[in-house]
């Protein structure tokens, strides 16, 4: 970039307390946008000034005023979304942050809002209110059961089913129930723990304590399933791909009337025997064209934890599709 085609644009900010947060903690959150996009950001009373290829500036600034809309209505901004906006703000679809973020899925016990933070989220959200069973597959970090969990704790609320069930396999790399102590409930609680987390966390342990009392919320293993069948509930299967194909079969045939179920998993984290093909993979050959069962696939893109994990997935990723082109390759010697 020369300095004949560089251009400056300023964008007003309300307040001091929204600079703040539009520069964020060691102004980490500008230092990205710069970073991304080649251009500065440099602060002037009331406001922010970009500089830069007029391209970049232009996306810049549509970058930063949507990140105000964000502030305005209390949302929080880091690095990860931003570098979201961004990317949406590059392929043309700007207008989409706003509708993406604004959408608030559920309100916990403690009046946090919980939004959906990307595209592939809000697609899965809007599958479950539409389709009667949705089947999610996407990496560790996507939301797959949170976002689930708090679709089903909303239908609850708003008397569309009369309880929740939560079930996972209890298949686990390396360990086997037998080896743990204590009796049953003792042996699948530790597979059961991110479910109860985020029950915890939407409704509260007292509110929790007392649905489970009236049997009004039923976490248990999958093993617990066999031969029931499941009226009027919102049922979420968690880690999937450790179930096998008859597993998952059993357990879809458990829908009952005024039934809502939600099946996700990973298929990179498959921890069944060698030579056990995962139900998962299994269910969304099967499913994916049969009407009223919506089919997701979320990616690296919907990640939410730690921007770490994103890049994470990606390198193994890359590592996978590598591995893979060496077979062919050996393959066709």
């Amino acid at each position: 970039m020369t300095e004949t085609n560089a251009v400056e644009k300023r964008i007003s900010v309300d307040s001091m307390e929204d600079m703040l947060a539009l520069y964020g903690h060691f102004d980490q959150n500008m230092k990205t946008l710069e970073d991304e996009l080649g251009v500065t950001v440099t602060q002037r009373e009331g406001g922010v000034v970009i500089a830069g290829d007029p391209e970049n500036v232009e996306l810049a600034a549509t970058v930063i005023e949507k990140l105000e809309e964000m502030i305005r209505r209390k949302e929080e901004i880091d690095r990860s979304r931003i570098r979201y906006a961004i990317e949406l703000t590059r392929e043309g679809n700007a207008q989409l942050i706003s509708e993406i973020m604004g959408d608030v899925v559920l309100v916990t016990h403690r009046g946090k809002p919980i939004k959906c933070k990307t595209a592939g989220q809000k697609k899965y959200v809007n599958a479950i209110r539409k389709n009667t069973v949705v089947v999610a597959v996407g990496p560790a970090g996507t939301g797959k059961t949170y976002l689930a969990m708090a679709m089903a704790v909303v239908a609850l609320k708003n008397k569309e089913v009369s309880r929740i069930i939560l079930t996972r396999p209890a298949v686990e790399a390396g360990e086997k129930l037998g080896f743990l102590p204590g009796d049953l409930q003792n042996k699948v609680d530790p597979y059961l723990r991110p479910l109860y987390d985020a029950l915890f966390e939407m409704i509260g342990t007292e509110t929790y304590t007392r649905l489970q009392e009236r049997g009004v919320i039923e976490v248990a293993p999958m093993a617990y399933m066999r031969g029931r069948t499941l009226n009027d509930a919102f049922i979420i299967l968690d880690e999937a791909q450790n179930t096998t194909c008859e597993q998952m079969k059993m357990f879809l045939t458990r829908l009952g009337a005024g039934s809502k179920m939600v099946v996700n998993g990973d298929s990179t984290q498959v921890d069944l025997p060698d030579g056990k093909r995962s139900g998962l993979l299994d269910a969304v050959e099967i499913l994916k064209d049969v009407p009223d069962i919506g089919v997701m696939q979320l990616t690296a893109r919907d990640v939410v934890r730690h921007e770490l994990v994103q890049n994470i997935i990606n390198a193994y990723e890359k590592r996978a599709a590598k591995t893979a082109a060496r077979k062919r390759e050996n393959a066709r010697k």
